[in-house]
């Protein structure tokens, strides 16, 4: 049967009720602002986002993001300031794979240091702070900084310093079969030298490798004194990862750190900053206070060019306060995270969806990236919080059963499982971690956290990019090229939600099955 809506003709086998809307009828779904115009808190769960059309292979797909105002990211990851997630291990392939590791500050100040150091000596190109042995030293100070550090092919030079004469190098080759480790380095160095000269470009070094086929390239100036190193396996790197997170400059991968708000995490910054970190988290649970104010400014004062994300937040009213301070990223999530019991023991928090589209929206007016922080469970998890304004996601336990994460492997019924715990259990607050939660000095402490363990995910060198991919595929079916392509089509109202009842959520999962598998690689 033929109506008209007044401007088109339809037609049906049926007769539809002549005052019905046909833009509304045919208009599949919500604008993300009519989904969270409601005053109903939403999960990531509760939403999903209607397919678009493809016209483009997923490797067109590109996930580049902004983690700050100043650092972008070729991938919208970003790992936890966790004692179960981050330290330099996990820094140093996030950073390798595109996103970035924040390192953890429940140690000591010189723990961290050590830590941020060890990400910044992992760089691809020159190596400017080599390090370098004298004669005096012996196989054995070889033996320990190959243990400490994971590598050898050690510079020597006569004053056992950068900027010293170069008189040798001294390699695995050298130390093998070596049997008395307290043979002096002159016994066995390599001194028949391929070096560069001072002002040689990165691509005339990597030449110089390649045609020597040696493992290291000490560059020195005209007296002969080492002023860098290049590395075959840092040349390796960069052709491995050429989406890594580096510096334009020194070619040093990207490394951040947490810092606390109370007077002695002045003196923790300013190591932080002399050891070359990039970014500080300033961790807090609830981050509108006047302690986080306070630090913020701080440390645009006094360290202008370390870029702050504050936090944690899930109002407007907060964003509002820590922008105004001048923080160059918010970090949105309270009470969300699997390890994390705020909301429930604080009646304190906000559905993570929501939280992240109304905090996201308003700082975009300032040009703020947000990062989604906590709730993340999955890959739709992920690109849930990238349409609804996050420019990255922080995970905790996506990441805690990696091989880089910190701690060790152990067996319960059959299953390989590593620790993982949130910064407000008890176990972590007891070393440090109560500074996060404004309780260091209670002597009742309350726990907003949990200690638990997660499954063995094996290595992140595989499971990055197996979310990464995932993330592609992802954008792909929702219609879109890129990470701002999804934000700006989003806004706009041309990517398309829906809410999911109980039932949508249960059909949408895995279901009517008697057991099922899941495999990560």
């Amino acid at each position: 049967m033929a109506q008209t809506d007044g401007t088109r003709t339809h037609k049906f086998p049926f007769a539809l009720p002549a005052s019905i809307d046909y833009d509304t009828l045919f208009r599949d779904g919500l604008s993300v602002h009519e989904l969270f115009s409601q005053s109903t808190g939403y999960t990531y769960d509760d939403i999903l986002m209607l397919p678009g059309q493809i016209g483009f292979a997923v490797e067109s797909v590109k996930l580049s993001t902004k983690l700050t105002k100043n650092i972008v990211l070729e991938s919208p990851l970003v790992s936890s300031p966790m004692d179960t997630v981050t330290e330099h291990k996990m820094a140093i392939n996030m950073a390798l794979m595109g996103g970035m590791g924040v390192i953890h500050y429940n140690n000591t100040i010189e723990e961290q240091v050590a830590e941020v150091k060890r990400v910044k000596r992992f760089k691809n190109g020159f190596i400017t702070v080599p390090i370098v042995l004298g004669p005096h030293h012996r196989v054995s100070d070889v033996d320990a900084i190959k243990e400490r550090f994971g590598f050898s092919g050690i510079p020597v030079t006569e004053t056992g310093q950068l900027n010293g004469k170069l008189l040798g190098i001294v390699t695995n080759r050298d130390t093998d079969f070596i049997k008395d480790r307290t043979t002096l380095l002159t016994e066995v160095m390599t001194t028949d030298l391929i070096v560069a000269n001072e002002g040689c470009t990165l691509e005339d070094a990597n030449a110089l490798l390649r045609t020597s086929k040696k493992g290291k390239l000490p560059v020195v100036n005209a007296k002969g004194e080492l002023v860098a190193l290049v590395s075959r396996d840092d040349l390796l790197k960069h052709r491995d990862f050429p989406s890594a997170t580096k510096d334009k400059t020194n070619k040093q991968l990207l490394v951040g750190a947490a810092i606390g708000t109370r007077e002695t995490d002045k003196e923790r910054l300013r190591a932080l900053g002399a050891a070359g970190c990039d970014v500080v988290v300033i961790d807090s649970s609830q981050g509108d206070s006047m302690y986080q104010l306070e630090m913020i400014r701080y440390i645009k004062r006094s360290h202008p060019n370390i870029d702050v994300i504050a936090g944690n937040i899930v109002t407007c009213k907060q964003a509002e306060h820590l922008i105004g301070a001048g923080a160059d990223a918010l970090r949105v999530g309270m009470g969300c995270g699997s390890i994390c019991t705020t909301q429930e023991v604080m009646a304190c928090g906000r559905p993570q969806a929501t939280a992240v589209y109304k905090t996201g929206l308003y700082a975009s007016q300032h040009g703020v990236p947000v990062i989604a922080d906590g709730g993340i469970r999955s890959i739709g998890h992920v690109i849930k919080a990238l349409s609804v304004g996050a420019s990255a996601v922080m995970m905790g336990s996506m990441l805690a059963g990696t091989e880089e994460a910190p701690g060790e492997y152990f067996y319960k019924d059959g299953v390989r499982l590593k620790k993982y715990r949130g910064m407000g259990s008890l176990e972590a607050m007891s070393k440090g971690g109560d500074q996060r939660y404004f309780s260091e000095g209670d002597r009742i402490k309350i726990a907003q956290g949990v200690s638990g363990s997660v499954v063995d995910k094996g290595s992140v060198k595989r499971f990055v990019p197996y979310l990464l991919q995932g993330i592609r595929h992802g954008l792909q079916d929702i219609g879109v090229t890129s990470v701002q392509q999804l934000r700006e089509r989003v806004m706009a109202g041309e990517v398309r939600f829906e809410l999911r009842t109980a039932a949508a959520q249960l059909e949408g999962g895995v279901h009517s099955l008697h057991s099922y598998e899941k495999h990560f690689k």
